[in-house]
């Protein structure tokens, strides 16, 4: 058994040195021998690339995709109910305005009064109580009105514009004329405008008594700013920014 061993070790030993010495010698032959010539390929001319439009990026990608969809929904809402007319053709409704000091109404109907179209309140856009005869509050209703005006094919109104009346004041309140304007910048044409605003030949009596309603004169209108007691005498100075002497009343009120 050692002899085998001993045999089989030598053989792969001898193996080995006679394999690295064949490396050896391929590596001085590559050494010596000159190096041929590389044959250089001629470069292909590179195709010209189509131009593509450049992708927006994933937020903007993503952006745009959304406001498409939004589109497309506000489409599929929109439903045209109106009569079958040319573009250029008017087709009139009434608006009436009712504007008082604690709301704004507007309300458009039809030619007759009978059908009513759109029917929308400040007091319906906005939260706070004292906010609904606000401008504000009278803009958004009527931007709603328009909306659904176009829907049913009203492209001009006539204007009927009303106040408390009555025993009341006779003019509009402030969101009348907010209303009227956010009407005609919607796209809806104005035709006639017209004052309704009840007015009495007589009535019930108005509030105030007779003598009217008094207002209180505000601080900076008065005359007499400082009222003090000196020296057992009332008296009395004035406004004036120099140095008015004080006048004696002679302890008389």
């Amino acid at each position: 058994q050692m002899c085998i061993r001993d045999r089989y070790q030598r053989r792969v030993h001898g193996d080995f040195i006679s394999l690295m010495a064949e490396k050896a010698e391929k590596e001085v032959k590559e050494v010596k021998a000159p190096k041929e010539a590389k044959e250089v390929k001629p470069k292909a001319k590179a195709e010209p690339k189509e131009k593509t439009k450049a992708e927006p990026k994933g937020d903007a990608k993503d952006a745009k995709e959304t406001k498409e969809e939004k589109e497309e929904e506000v489409k599929e809402k929109f439903e045209y109910m109106g009569p079958k007319v040319k573009p250029e053709e008017q087709v009139f409704g009434i608006c009436h305005i009712y504007a008082t000091w604690n709301n704004t109404f507007i309300h458009v109907t039809d030619i007759s009064g009978r059908e009513t179209y759109a029917r929308i309140t400040g007091g319906m856009k906005v939260k706070s109580d004292r906010e609904e005869s606000s401008p504000y509050a009278a803009m958004q209703a009527a931007v709603d009105v328009a909306v659904k005006l176009r829907q049913v094919g009203i492209n001009s109104l006539h204007i009927k514009l009303r106040g408390t009346g009555g025993a009341g004041t006779k003019s509009p309140g402030p969101g009348a004329q907010a209303a009227l304007r956010a009407l005609a910048r919607n796209g809806l044409k104005i035709g006639r405008i017209e004052d309704v605003t009840p007015i009495p030949t007589d009535s019930t009596r108005m509030k105030g008594g007779r003598r009217g309603r008094r207002l209180q004169a505000p601080l900076h209108e008065m005359t007499i700013t400082i009222i003090h007691l000196h020296k057992n005498c009332l008296l009395y100075t004035s406004d004036a920014a120099d140095d008015t002497p004080c006048v004696d009343l002679g302890g008389r009120r």
